[in-house]
């Protein structure tokens, strides 16, 4: 299993001020979540990756108005493993994508479209996102039994990594739903919920799905990888 910090582009992520962190750090893999950035903002966050230490980039969040040579500036200069995507219930799949990157791309739960195995046998496998899957188990137990049904048929290609609150996180107003998945991380224990997930729902592309800060990504990391170590430990010693 591998965790990465990454650059996400959502409500106070100051990503231009990530690339500071990535420079003072020496950073060189990280994971990319252009997703609300427009192409002119896009080309901004290209040239300082470009600029910065990053040598590789194992794992980009697609963006539906994405030309395939954005696809190319990742695979092929950064050697980005795997693309996740939303179902195309939600936006649009493109065409261009499919011709080169089609086993590279993954499909994401998301609030508003579950899994669903006829659009999962059309691409790479599923992007798991942890968080989406525990707010699930809280609120929406069918749902939550029919996505871990789903998730036993497919590779898992990769995971997002984002906080569970012990209260709601905040109310949709739009969908009048709680929340409780969130992407600001306030303390440790807030990632506490991985521990009640098998081991083989972790791949070996995870990406810290945060808005915190690339010291405190690395920190978070720093403390899921010493859970998932000694949860390794007790299992061998139970098996030996």
């Amino acid at each position: 299993m591998n965790i990465y910090p990454a650059i996400t582009t959502g409500n106070n992520s100051n990503w231009r001020d990530k690339f500071r962190e990535i420079d003072y750090l020496r950073i060189e893999e990280v994971a990319v979540f252009p997703t609300l950035l427009e192409k002119s903002d896009r080309k901004n966050l290209y040239q300082l990756i470009k600029e910065s230490s990053i040598k590789k980039i194992p794992i980009v969040h697609l963006r539906t108005d994405m030309d395939i040579e954005e696809l190319d500036f990742f695979a092929k200069k950064y050697d980005t493993q795997i693309f996740n995507t939303h179902s195309s219930k939600e936006f649009p799949i493109s065409e261009k994508w499919l011709r080169d990157y089609r086993e590279l791309i993954s499909i994401e739960n998301t609030h508003d479209t579950p899994f669903e195995e006829s659009e999962l046998n059309k691409y790479g496998g599923i992007c798991l996102d942890f968080s989406h899957l525990e707010n699930s188990r809280i609120l929406e137990t069918e749902r939550y039994n029919k996505e871990v049904e789903i998730i036993s048929k497919f590779k898992i290609r990769c995971n997002h990594i984002s906080a569970i609150k012990e209260d709601f996180s905040f109310i949709d107003a739009e969908k009048r739903k709680l929340r409780y998945d969130s992407h600001d991380l306030g303390n440790h224990t807030e990632l506490d919920y991985l521990k009640n997930y098998p081991v083989n729902y972790f791949s070996d592309f995870c990406a810290m799905e945060l808005s915190n800060n690339l010291i405190e990504q690395i920190e978070a990391i720093a403390y899921i990888n010493s859970f998932m170590e000694n949860r390794d430990s007790f299992i061998k010693t139970m098996i030996e």
